[in-house]
């Protein structure tokens, strides 16, 4: 390299740099075996608290499953787990499959008629859909449910704030837990582009009258859902959704450290070409077989510029796919039972919960699905503070985000729990003083 850059050693290839920053080399220590290294590396892993060892109840939008070795296997396949955008159709049908099949998937789940695959995790859907909302209707105002996650707000008023979108909050039935329908009646108007609730919503409760809710919204509807609810529910599809969002990361992929996670978009087929992300079709090649490609690529900023539907630049693939084997591995019937376990799960756990003296479960009376809130006549910190100290991963306190609801916090329960798990979080809370 030297000879090629015609120079005489490596301090000359160096001499831009001002020797004032320069450093004399790298102080690392000794080099070991590596056999020496893991041990050194499981050691200091040894100290984590994992699920294993610390049982967590922990939900609010990001959900921990069995997931079986199969997904695992597939996903690290190397024509999966080390390709990017496959912007190159020849050299790429395996991973173009594997997302077309996750976008009917998706299709299904939610009774839309197209989805993308994807975006970054829900707050971004959220975002997006607000976004395209706006591009469908033109109106400055946005009107959400309030009983949804702050993170997700949060990431909505950062979307909104470019295009001067207003955000309008809808407050939640103070006993139900379900939108105010009087509420949003008189949150509506002209101006309104769309309309966004969550079922089941951040409360984990499940919004009753969709119906009513459709025929209040003039303008487009975009309804929030955890996809495996959707195994044993209405889809948003079929009373009148026009956009339908939600987090698929709890379809095959572990909860790690919050992410990465996996935005579920899908729409009704009038709107597609307003939908941002990457969408994969069916074709034929040019000896007629079948083939996959993306397709209406003139929405993408790879294209369009400043013209594109979204500024988001690449895709959860890896994550989606894991979805996708997840959902192949589990099929529809797997699924169904799936749903139907976590929700009985956590209509025992909250029974059982509302049985002790210090705590009221559920408190809103209404149908949940795997988490609900509980209340408590003590500040729900302490009470945090007992379980982590019985080596136990309460709910997420909901003190500071709903401060009007007093001492409450949201529990999850999951395949995850057997009633080992259920047992010892009731025993503990039990003896909580």
């Amino acid at each position: 390299m030297l000879d090629a850059l015609g120079i005489a050693s490596v301090d000359e290839l160096f001499k831009d740099i001002p020797e004032s920053v320069r450093i004399n080399g790298l102080t690392l220590p000794a080099g070991i075996s590596e056999a020496e290294a893991v041990a050194k590396v499981r050691k200091v892993l040894g100290a984590n608290k994992t699920p294993e060892k610390l049982p967590s109840f922990l939900g609010a939008g990001i959900y921990d499953h069995f997931i079986p070795a199969a997904v695992r296997a597939i996903q690290s396949r190397s024509e999966f787990y080390t390709s990017y955008t496959p912007y190159q159709p020849e050299i790429s049908q395996g991973v173009l499959q594997a997302l077309f099949e996750y976008q009917s998937m998706m299709c299904e789940l939610t009774g839309m008629d197209a989805a993308n695959t994807s975006m970054y995790d829900w707050a971004t859907a959220l975002g997006e859909a607000a976004l395209m909302a706006h591009r469908i209707h033109g109106g400055k105002e946005f009107v959400v449910g309030r009983a949804m996650g702050r993170e997700r707000l949060q990431v909505l008023r950062s979307y909104a704030s470019g295009v001067g979108l207003k955000i309008k909050m809808v407050e939640f039935d103070a006993n139900t837990g379900q939108l105010d329908l009087d509420m949003l009646k008189s949150q509506v108007g002209p101006d309104t582009c769309g309309v966004y609730f969550e079922n089941p919503n951040f409360f984990g409760v499940f919004e009753e009258k969709v119906d009513e809710i459709r025929s209040l919204v003039p303008s487009v509807l975009v309804v929030g859902a955890n996809p495996l609810s959707l195994a044993i529910t209405k889809p948003p599809g079929e009373y009148g959704a026009d956009i339908v969002i939600g987090e698929g990361q709890g379809l095959g992929n572990p909860p790690s450290y919050g992410g990465p996670l996996l935005g579920v978009f899908a729409v009704k087929k009038e709107h597609i070409r307003a939908m941002p992300g990457r969408i994969i079709g069916m074709t034929n090649d040019a000896k007629g077989k079948r083939a996959f490609c993306m397709t209406l690529q003139t929405r993408e900023q790879h294209i369009r510029r400043q013209k594109a539907t979204s500024n988001i630049c690449t895709n959860e693939a890896l994550v989606s796919i894991a979805s996708t084997a997840y959902i192949a591995v589990l099929g529809g019937s797997g699924l169904r039972k799936l749903a139907v376990e976590n929700m009985t799960a956590a209509r025992d756990l909250a029974r059982n919960i509302n049985h002790l003296r210090r705590f009221k479960a559920p408190m809103f009376k209404s149908a949940h699905f795997n988490e609900f809130t509980v209340r408590s006549k003590i500040p729900y910190s302490r009470v945090h503070r007992e379980l982590l100290r019985r080596g136990l991963h309460g709910g997420l306190s909901l003190e500071d985000r709903f401060p009007e609801l007093g001492h409450v916090a949201l529990f999850a329960t999951t395949d995850v729990h057997g009633e080992n798990e259920r047992e010892r979080i009731i025993k503990a809370l039990g003896a909580i003083e």
